[in-house]
């Protein structure tokens, strides 16, 4: 699996910290697929990130064009319904971050990156 490609800023990214309950995996799982359905369809969106650890922390980083967008995504019925699920039965503890981005940068093979110094643990 490889990172969502940088947009071209400025762009507002959307960090969404988790740590899950035991409960539910099924239903977890299958609101997260139609969460992602839905905001794929939203004006606005541009993409996402999310990663799980075996500790069940999960980090959902989404990307928007702007604060509108967010606003429109979050007032979304199914949005509403899945976020009230998720603090009854999914979440033990979240933070929700919001970021402007006003860089990105990407580096789909580092073999040809070329910098002064040496790197410790390639020493």
């Amino acid at each position: 699996m490889l990172p969502t490609p940088p947009f071209a800023p400025p762009y507002i990214a959307v960090i969404f910290v988790n740590s899950r309950t035991a409960q539910d995996d099924a239903g977890y799982g299958q609101t997260a697929d139609a969460m992602v359905a839905l905001a794929e369809r939203q004006p606005g969106y541009l993409g996402h990130d999310s990663v799980r650890g075996a500790d069940g922390l999960g980090i959902t980083v989404s990307y928007w064009t702007d604060d509108a967008a967010i606003a429109a995504w979050k007032a979304v019925g199914a949005h509403r319904a899945a976020q009230a699920a998720g603090q009854r039965r999914w979440y033990a503890a979240y933070t929700t971050h919001v970021a402007r981005v006003e860089r990105a940068y990407a580096q789909p093979d580092a073999s040809d990156a070329t910098v002064a110094g040496e790197c410790p643990a390639e020493a």
